[in-house]
């Protein structure tokens, strides 16, 4: 009497269940309160009849994701997270859209599952299941256990169908719903993704910025190769544990597993994501040792960028539902590295063109005169990637002594880069054949003039000759930066220079004017790249070259110009011209 009771007080008339359920129904359609929800329904569920227990699991294909039971005697919803693989002991795959009922004996399912476990234990021969689809190719099954078949009505089979329909719909409503979310998260991500890995034109720090952005914000590891002369090369790799830092380094070089995804991905340009059974024979899934134990998943997407496939992404996951709904994020991802790897490429090769370039219009060496240590340095104004004008050289005289030659071109480029060549080796040609820089000067000028540019050139040429007592300079200037003198004990002299520029008048005049360097005085020319540089409170460093020039002349005579050119970089926040510095330093005549 006591037990028909019981069975009684859980019975749901159908108007108590047709309220209830209409009331889930509008928590579903709105998805809101969503652990509520599944507790009301399988409370709803445990109210019926001859009901012992109500379980509900989670599906990948053979993955269990997880277990949420109420039974008789513990009617309060425990949630299990499980994330075990059980292949063929698990479903086959997510069932149709249109749920329906099948009874099974406990008898008969694998005791070893945590959903017949659970059913065994409340006391349950029967079960009643239905299975419905879920977001992200996911499924869940409901299941409801009875002491016997004659239980499973056809009251019991409608409400548990009925159930599963309210949990689809609140699971299509809830995933929309994340869908926007993760959409508007991702777009912000990469965003700020995009910001980092562009905000450097190093590779090497372009790279690292790639993996450091992924983990631990995507997976639990990332892992960059580029196609390198050398083959296809990890240049980049990131782990959430430290401590595998190694072993995802020795895996992304060595596997021969992993090599041959990554060159099937390189060869079809198509992103894959494997799980299960297709990490069989690799470093990762369950049947793996070590680290890779734990991954579940992996995701690779191709790097291509301009039509070029610059190397593979590769994604480690310890969830397999991660990785299934991350296919669009990390397409967009693979897109904004590639595109920033390949700028930065671009970058680098183009800077070691121009340095190339610009060396090419330099002396590789500069001679050896006796009396004297000639220093020099070139640094190359980075930030437009152009050809700068800047150069200088040095000729031996024919008696002894040299003459000093440093100059500049308006504005940089092809065209800058043709009339340095022009300038430097017209200057060297001329004074080689034994004419005097008035002459080497005016016949460029009227080179300039006949070419045509509207680009002008400034040059300063400078004669030292020894005197027995050090060296006699007499120099001559065309709109050039005025060439300083640093004294053996530290003093530093401007010498007056002034003059017209080379190319813009058919006559022009030069500035002029003598010094003389006693042994331990320094002679140091420069182009405009010196005292135009600035800091980033707006200060030019024009106005501390002369206290640079006391400091740096100290010491190495050979290293003189080198630590001046270092100052200045180290200076400047802004300003990009190309930085020449030429450098004669007397040591006695022998």
């Amino acid at each position: 009497m006591e037990q028909h009771e019981g069975r009684a007080s859980r019975h749901a008339d159908d108007g108590w269940w047709s309220g209830r359920l209409h009331e889930l129904w509008r928590v579903a359609e709105t998805a809101q309160d969503v652990s509520g929800l599944a507790g009301s329904l399988y409370d709803m569920l445990l109210r019926m009849p001859g009901v012992l227990a109500v379980v509900g699991t989670r599906w990948s294909g053979g993955l269990l994701h997880y277990l949420r039971g109420v039974t008789l005697a513990e009617p309060m919803p425990t949630l299990v997270e499980i994330e075990q693989e059980y292949g063929e002991s698990g479903a086959a795959g997510a069932p149709d859209r249109d749920p329906t009922v099948t009874v099974h004996d406990v008898s008969g399912l694998d005791g070893a599952m945590p959903h017949v476990q659970v059913l065994a234990a409340a006391g349950a021969r029967s079960v009643a299941e239905c299975a419905v689809p879920l977001g992200q190719g996911g499924w869940a099954s409901f299941m409801v256990g009875t002491a016997d078949r004659g239980a499973v009505d056809v009251t019991l089979r409608t409400r548990l169908k009925q159930v599963a329909e309210v949990a689809m719909v609140s699971d299509t409503r809830i995933m929309a719903r994340r869908d926007d979310e993760v959409r508007q998260v991702s777009d912000a991500f990469l965003a700020e993704a995009s910001l980092q890995m562009d905000s450097s034109l190093d590779v090497e720090s372009t790279v690292r910025r790639v993996a450091r952005t992924a983990v631990p914000a995507i997976a639990e590891g990332c892992v960059l190769h580029l196609r390198l002369p050398e083959g296809l090369t990890p240049v980049s790799f990131a782990h959430m544990d430290a401590g595998e830092q190694q072993w995802l380094g020795r895996v992304a070089a060595q596997d021969a597993w992993l090599t041959d995804v990554l060159r099937r991905v390189l060869d079809s340009g198509q992103a894959v994501a494997l799980k299960g059974e297709a990490l069989e024979g690799g470093p990762f899934g369950p049947a793996s040792s070590g680290a890779g134990r734990a991954v579940r998943a992996i995701s690779v997407n191709p790097l291509q960028a301009r039509g070029r496939t610059l190397g593979t992404l590769t994604f480690l996951y310890h969830r397999v539902d991660v990785a299934e709904g991350a296919s669009r994020f990390l397409a967009g991802l693979a897109d904004r590295a590639a595109l920033a790897i390949d700028s930065s490429t671009l970058y680098e090769q183009r800077r070691r063109h121009v340095v190339s370039l610009q060396r090419h219009l330099l002396p590789r060496e500069l001679p050896r005169i006796p009396g004297l240590t000639l220093s020099s340095a070139y640094e190359v104004g980075d930030v437009s990637l152009d050809v700068g004008g800047d150069f200088y050289d040095a000729v031996p005289g024919a008696e002894g002594g040299v003459t000093l030659l440093i100059g500049d071109v308006c504005g940089r480029g092809a065209e800058a880069a043709a009339l340095t060549g022009l300038a430097r080796h017209t200057l060297r040609t001329l004074l080689e054949d034994g004419s005097t820089p008035e002459h080497a000067l005016g016949r460029l000028n009227q080179a300039l003039v006949r070419e045509g540019t509207s680009r002008f050139v400034t040059a300063l040429v400078a004669v030292l000759v020894t005197d027995g007592e050090g060296f006699g300079v007499r120099y001559w200037s065309a709109g050039h930066p005025a060439p300083l003198v640093r004294r053996e004990e530290g003093t530093v002299e401007e010498l007056p220079a002034h003059g017209d520029l080379l190319g813009v008048l058919e006559e022009i005049e030069y500035g002029s004017g003598s010094v003389h360097l006693a042994p331990g005085d320094a002679l140091v020319m420069f182009t405009d790249g010196v005292t135009e540089a600035r800091a980033a409170d707006g200060t030019f460093f024009e106005s501390r070259l002369q206290d640079a020039v006391a400091q740096k002349g100290a010491g190495d005579a050979q290293g003189f110009a080198e630590r001046l050119a270092e100052a200045v970089v180290g200076f400047r926040a802004t300003g990009a011209d190309d930085i020449a510095v030429l450098v004669a330093r007397a040591e006695g005549v022998g």
